[in-house]
């Protein structure tokens, strides 16, 4: 069964060498010991959901020296937003990968306590730095879980018990489903007049919810997540299933 850790492993991967000057890969350390203290700068991510604790990366002290992350700013806070994407994005892939929802409550720079889980390199052709992992999450329960690690749903509040008879045929009809971030109404002439480098404003806030829409219907709604370099989508709100049944009208 997938873990947070699995997650934030290969989330780390990708971003590391999307984000990080010199492209660095990020590799399990050999021949060091992971029960020592840990030491550095410590970023720690608080999860509840159905994951719930702390997650710490700890960064060797010498990475803060280099500008991996560009040359004039503030390393140490360019990096707690680099975490705090990786965080977010092992939190959706896991979603994706086992069904299991949590969320970041709380997310900055603390003091490392403890000893490492895990101990990785991060390596450029010349130069590796220690990455320290201390992940004290909760373990998902065995009970209630499937032979699978998923949630076992009780047949009287599976959506498909909620739905008209029959509705059984369509269920593997593929369907287009898009992210909408948020629209606004603009005069003709101005949509003409759109080049390169225009802005145009939407009627959202950054921090409001996105909605999934399927057959012109909002089915859902949730806050963007990267996975694996991609875009996805955290559910926090669904229809109810007569409600996302409307999507099928593109159909016809």
């Amino acid at each position: 069964m997938k873990t947070y850790l699995d997650c934030w492993i290969s989330a780390a991967k990708s971003l590391f060498s999307q984000a990080l000057a010199g492209e660095p890969t990020l590799q399990e350390a050999e021949g060091v010991d992971t029960g020592r203290s840990l030491s550095g700068t410590a970023y720690g991510a608080t999860f509840q959901g159905d994951v719930n604790g702390e997650f710490v990366v700890v960064l060797d002290p010498l990475i803060l020296q280099v500008p991996l992350l560009g040359e004039g700013i503030d390393q140490r806070s360019a990096w707690a937003e680099l975490l705090r994407e990786i965080a977010e994005a092992a939190a959706g892939e896991l979603l994706a990968a086992s069904g299991r929802k949590c969320a970041i409550s709380s997310f900055g720079v603390i003091d490392a306590k403890g000893s490492a889980s895990r101990l990785f390199e991060l390596k450029t052709a010349d130069k590796a730095w220690v990455v320290a992992v201390l992940d004290d999450l909760d373990p998902p329960p065995i009970d209630g879980k499937d032979g699978n690690g998923f949630s076992q749903v009780p047949a009287a509040d599976t959506p498909n018990s909620k739905i008209s008879p029959g509705i059984e045929l369509l269920l593997d009809v593929e369907l287009e489903a898009a992210l909408r971030f948020g629209c606004c109404e603009m005069p003709l002439g101005e949509i003409l007049e759109l080049g390169p480098g225009d802005v145009v404003e939407l009627d959202r806030h950054v921090s409001d919810p996105v909605d999934l829409v399927v057959g012109n219907k909002i089915v859902a709604k949730g806050d963007v997540v990267l996975i694996n370099g991609s875009f996805g989508l955290r559910v926090t709100e669904v229809a109810t299933p007569q409600k996302r049944l409307e999507s099928i009208r593109c159909l016809f």
